[in-house]
């Protein structure tokens, strides 16, 4: 057993588990137990229920960010909890947020397809085949990804689609983008 600190991050491209709904209501796994990801971790069952409980007790929540970005919240994950398959998330990305209303139009458009966690190892063993077993983590937020480290499912959007204003502001965002790339 080691105990680890520094915040890292766990990516997860998922399909039919993460829903969205009405464009901005997202639901599915943020993290499965038992699947080894591309650095060759395998969160444990239980690994979150530690941080959970201190979260609640505290008031406190797991974090929406963009791209684990602490300055880019764009939602509010309104449940987070553990279930026999992993972590399950369920929230709101914000419309009144500018990356809220861009991470809706991606995810529609099938641009964006992952989640991430950003946590911190509490405790973590090596298994025999030289995986790292997450064993307890302390969760900090959970994050709309273009980069997932989990390839065992994708993101499927489902739900209206956006209003050509969304798009039209999506469009113009790219436009500067693409000028202000020109310039460098």
């Amino acid at each position: 057993m080691s105990i680890e600190s520094g915040l890292e991050k766990k990516f997860a491209r998922l399909g039919k588990d993460l829903t969205v709904t009405d464009g901005t209501e997202i639901a599915g796994y943020a993290s499965y137990f038992g699947d080894t990801d591309q650095s060759g971790d395998v969160v444990q069952k239980g690994a979150y229920a530690v941080s959970l409980k201190a979260l609640a007790a505290d008031g406190r929540q797991v974090k929406m960010l963009w791209q684990h970005d602490p300055a880019q919240p764009i939602g509010i994950w309104d449940e987070v909890c553990e279930d026999a398959r992993g972590l399950y998330v369920k929230g709101r990305l914000l419309e009144a947020v500018g990356r809220g209303r861009e991470a809706a139009a991606l995810i529609a458009a099938g641009a964006i397809d992952g989640l991430s966690i950003g946590y911190r190892t509490v405790k973590a063993a090596k298994n025999e085949k030289g995986q790292r077993l997450l064993m307890e983590l302390e969760l900090w937020e959970v994050s709309l990804v273009t980069f997932p480290m989990l390839p065992s499912a994708r993101v499927g959007a489902k739900g209206e689609s956006l209003m050509r204003a969304d798009l039209r502001e999506l469009a113009a965002t790219f436009a500067g983008a693409r000028r202000e790339l020109a310039r460098m």
